[in-house]
C-alpha cells in the first residue's frame, strides 16, 4: 500500500527531505524501537509535514519532534482527499486492527432498513448493518439519521404498511392504533387484512425503494391516464394531486442512495500522476482500487475507443467478494463523509439496475476531474452539504 521507503537519520535530514515530494501523501514513520508504535498520518504535503516533524528541534516549543525517534519513512502519493482518505483507513486498519475505527472517528451512514425476516415486514433507521444476503433489505447512505427518517416516513404516508416496531401476533380483539384508525395501514395487527394483501402492500414498498420512486410515480400516472379515459376527471384530478404531493418526497432521494446489494458505482478522482486520473469501484457499498488511468492511450491501445478503454479498467478490478458486514459500513461511512461534502473534488458514476455503466457520462467526466473543473451541474439535483468533515487522528511514537 506504501510504495516508497528511505531510512532516516538525522544528520542527512536535508537530502531526505528534498527525495520527498512537496505534495498529498500518506505517510508512517517508524522508530527505533522495533515494539513502539508507528506514526501514522496523511497530509498536504508530505515534506513540508515532515520538516516540521524531524528537522531540528526548536527552542522553546510545544511542537510534535520525532527527529531523534524515525528509523525509517514509508509514504504513498496520492492525488486526492479521497483517496488519502481511504489509504490511510486501510493502513491504520491494518496497524492497529484494535482501535482503527477510533482513530478514524467513523460515523456510520444511515440506512433505511427493510424488515423482510419479519412475518409482517416494516421498515425503520439503522446504522448497522446484518448479512446482505440476508432476507433484509438496506437503502443508503443517507446524509443524516434526520434526512433517513424524513424521507422514510414521508415516502411511507403513500402506504399502508405497519409503523409499529412490534412482532405481530394479530388477535381480532386488539384495538388497533392510531394509523388504523386513520385509514394509513392495513392493521394486520388485528387481522384487518389478509396475510397476501399485506404481503402486495410490502412489495409495493419494497418496489418503490428499488426504483427510488419511480414506480409509485408510474402507478400514479397510469391510474390518472386510465380515470381520465374513463372520463372519471374528478378522480383522475386527485389522483394528479396525489402525484404532486409525491414529487417533494422523490426530491429527497439523494442520487447515491441505493439498494446495497445491488450498489455499484465508479469514482473519478484526480491522480498524483501526471497526465491521469483515478478510479475507484464500489460494489454493495465496498471500495476497491485504486487504479490509475492514462488519459493518452498506450501505443498498443491506441485503436480503442476510451469507452473500451474505461470499461477494461473496471473488468480489471478483483471480482466483488461478500465482506464481512462491519468492512462494509465503514466503506459507507468514507464514502458518505466524501459524496456530502460541501465542495466535493472528483465525480461518481452509478450503475442501473442490471448494472451497466453510464459510459459515455464517465469519459465525459473523466475529462472535467482531469481539467480540474466541476461536476455536471443539474438543475433539479438536491445542493447537500455536511458538517461530517475529517480530522486525521494520527499515533504518535512513544
Amino acid at each position: 500500500m506504501l510504495t516508497e521507503r528511505l531510512e532516516f537519520a538525522p544528520e542527512r535530514d536535508a537530502e531526505i527531505f528534498a527525495a520527498v515530494p512537496a505534495a498529498p501523501a500518506v505517510f508512517l514513520l517508524r522508530g527505533k524501537n522495533t515494539q513502539a508504535e508507528p506514526y501514522v498520518s496523511k497530509t498536504a504535503n508530505l515534506r513540508r509535514r515532515l520538516e516540521r516533524l524531524l528537522g531540528p528541534v526548536e527552542e522553546r516549543t510545544k511542537k510534535l519532534n520525532l527527529r531523534d525517534r524515525v528509523r525509517s519513512i514509508e509514504y504513498a502519493p496520492t492525488g486526492s482527499d479521497f483517496e488519502s482518505g481511504f489509504l490511510l483507513y486501510r493502513i491504520l486498519r491494518e496497524t492497529f486492527p484494535k482501535n482503527y475505527a477510533k482513530r478514524m472517528r467513523f460515523r456510520f451512514a444511515p440506512l433505511v432498513k427493510l424488515h423482510l425476516e419479519n412475518e409482517y415486514p416494516r421498515a425503520s433507521i439503522t446504522t448497522r448493518l446484518g448479512r446482505l444476503k440476508g432476507k433484509a433489505l438496506y437503502y443508503g447512505p443517507f446524509q443524516s439519521r434526520t434526512a433517513a427518517e424524513k424521507f422514510m416516513n414521508n415516502s411511507l404516508d403513500f402506504f399502508k404498511m405497519r409503523r409499529c416496531v412490534d412482532d405481530l401476533h394479530p388477535d381480532p380483539k386488539f384495538p388497533g392504533c392510531i394509523y388504523s384508525e386513520m385509514k394509513m395501514c392495513l392493521a394486520p395487527c388485528f387481522k384487518g387484512c389478509t396475510d397476501e394483501e399485506y404481503s402486495f402492500e410490502v412489495n409495493r414498498v419494497q418496489a418503490y425503494f428499488d426504483s427510488g420512486g419511480e414506480s409509485l410515480a408510474r402507478e400514479f400516472s397510469a391510474q390518472r391516464d386510465a380515470a381520465s379515459a374513463n372520463l372519471q376527471f374528478e378522480d383522475a384530478a386527485a389522483i394528479h394531486v396525489r402525484l404532486d404531493k409525491l414529487k417533494p418526497t422523490l426530491n429527497q432521494f439523494p442520487e447515491i442512495v441505493r439498494r446495497l446489494d445491488r450498489f455499484a458505482a465508479m469514482i473519478v478522482q484526480p491522480c498524483h500522476a501526471t497526465g491521469s486520473v483515478t478510479l475507484f469501484r464500489v460494489d454493495g457499498g465496498a471500495i476497491s482500487g485504486p487504479a490509475v488511468f492514462s488519459i493518452q492511450a498506450a501505443e498498443h491501445a491506441k485503436s480503442q475507443s476510451m469507452e473500451s478503454r474505461v470499461q477494461a479498467v473496471l473488468d480489471s478490478f478483483p471480482p466483488a467478494k461478500v465482506r464481512p458486514a462491519l468492512e462494509t459500513m465503514e466503506h459507507l461511512a468514507l464514502l458518505k463523509r466524501w459524496y456530502y461534502r460541501g465542495h466535493r473534488i472528483g465525480e461518481i458514476f452509478l450503475a442501473d439496475d442490471k448494472g451497466i455503466f453510464p459510459m459515455r457520462r464517465i469519459v465525459r467526466g473523466i475529462g472535467r476531474v482531469f481539467r480540474g473543473e466541476g461536476p455536471e451541474v443539474d438543475p433539479s439535483a438536491e445542493t447537500h452539504r455536511s458538517d461530517d468533515s475529517y480530522q486525521g487522528m494520527p499515533s504518535g511514537i512513544p
